[in-house]
């Protein structure tokens, strides 16, 4: 995830994770449940009950409302520390203890499977540039009206992706992270699936996942709807249930709709910046901005098909002209009231993507005061929030549910 048209500690040995960790988790659950309770009436959370009743069962091994909160979703995996989108970012976010793991961003190929990238272009994500034979595919296209150059995925089939390697997005910001240039290969969603099989059973616990639909409009055009290929392989799964452990998100409001049609699992319509429009909506001519939808007649619309939304965390508290946060808007308790949840994003440890107010020392790439931020964000009532740093989250959680 991220806006649209862009958007370090070793993992806990599994023993630990399943035995000691289990119990940390339920207590966090029930702390937290007790935050939200109390919070209540306040953040009119009664208005959920129809979300409730239409897509979640609650209570042990019950829908998304089951999850602990707030709760923790590793943004592309444990981002912080691996390259995003491999199964080492996810391995390691769910190690780390993240309620959710966001895999991945689903793009397709030429053939038409699934494929968790972030965008479509993988120049910044893969080493496609060091591979003569795909030399001849570099082009531009126009991906969301913006002229995009670089390799895209339509112009791959499978096994061509399968032999590229990833490689860390944002060199400059995590250098650390280029160490693990070259060693994991592009997964596909299905095998994103079989891993999330696979890890509920090794943990004991059900591991709980959260793809994205990207750029749908843009693959439809191409003949490449991504809303029946993902209908397709979650029911062949069986999880195209509403309690499956499989949240769907998308910044398009009209993919959401069409996967409401089509599957029962949690939706999420993701919302970027309040002056921009989704292409969906550009495409359609549909006047309305992301300003629009967060008001509460655009939020009751959203909660006639989706379950929650994923604002930016600026559409929760906006920033000043210095970057530094200023007074909570009333989107939670709008939200709340419309019967919807809230997963925010994108929490990050380092001071170039903190508020101003948070940033510590002159070095953009350093750690700031993110148990500051999140502290101030969980303060609002949000349900959860990505986080490129699950193990920071949980911590700030952890202080955040014991007061």
């Amino acid at each position: 995830m991220g806006t649209q048209g862009t958007h370090g500690t070793q993992g806990i040995p599994e023993s630990r994770e399943s035995n000691g960790q289990d119990r940390g988790t339920a207590r966090r659950a029930l702390l937290g449940a007790a935050v939200l309770g109390a919070g209540g009436a306040v953040l009119g959370l009664p208005g959920a009950a129809r979300a409730d009743e239409r897509h979640a069962s609650g209570g042990h091994g019950g829908g998304y409302k089951s999850l602990p909160k707030p709760t923790v979703i590793g943004h592309r995996g444990a981002s912080g520390y691996r390259p995003e989108h491999t199964f080492g970012s996810y391995q390691l976010a769910l190690d780390m203890g993240a309620d959710v793991v966001e895999a991945g961003d689903l793009v397709p190929t030429k053939d038409g499977h699934l494929v968790c990238r972030h965008e479509p272009e993988i120049g910044g994500t893969t080493d496609v540039s060091a591979h003569p034979e795909f030399a001849d595919r570099k082009t531009t296209k126009t991906l969301d009206g913006i002229p995009t150059t670089g390799w895209f995925t339509e112009d791959f089939t499978l096994a061509e992706l399968k032999t590229l390697r990833a490689v860390e997005r944002i060199p400059a910001n995590r250098p650390h992270n280029t160490l693990y240039n070259g060693r994991w290969e592009i997964p596909t969603f299905e095998e994103v699936l079989h891993w999330q099989d696979e890890q509920t059973r090794k943990r004991g616990k059900q591991v709980w996942i959260y793809p994205e639909t990207k750029h749908p409009t843009y693959f439809r055009a191409l003949g490449l709807g991504l809303e029946e290929r993902l209908a397709k392989v979650l029911r062949k799964h069986g999880k195209d249930k509403k309690n499956s452990p499989v949240i769907i998100q998308s910044f398009e409001p009209t993919s959401i709709q069409r996967l409401d049609k089509l599957v029962d699992n949690p939706l999420v319509v993701l919302l970027s910046a309040a002056n921009t429009r989704p292409w969906d909506f550009v495409t359609t001519g549909d006047p309305r901005t992301v300003a629009d939808l967060v008001k509460p007649e655009g939020l009751k619309w959203i909660a006639s098909y989706a379950q929650g939304i994923g604002p930016t965390l600026d559409l929760v508290i906006p920033k000043d002209a210095n970057g530094a946060l200023t007074t909570p808007t009333t989107l939670v308790a709008d939200a709340h009231r419309a019967g919807l949840i809230l997963h925010p994003y994108t929490m990050r440890n380092e001071n170039a993507f903190l508020p101003a107010n948070f940033r510590q020392g002159t070095d953009p790439n350093a750690y700031g005061d993110a148990f500051g931020a999140f502290k101030t964000y969980f303060a609002t009532g949000i349900d959860g929030v990505f986080s490129d740093n699950a193990d920071t989250a949980l911590l700030a959680r952890e202080d955040f549910v014991n007061g």
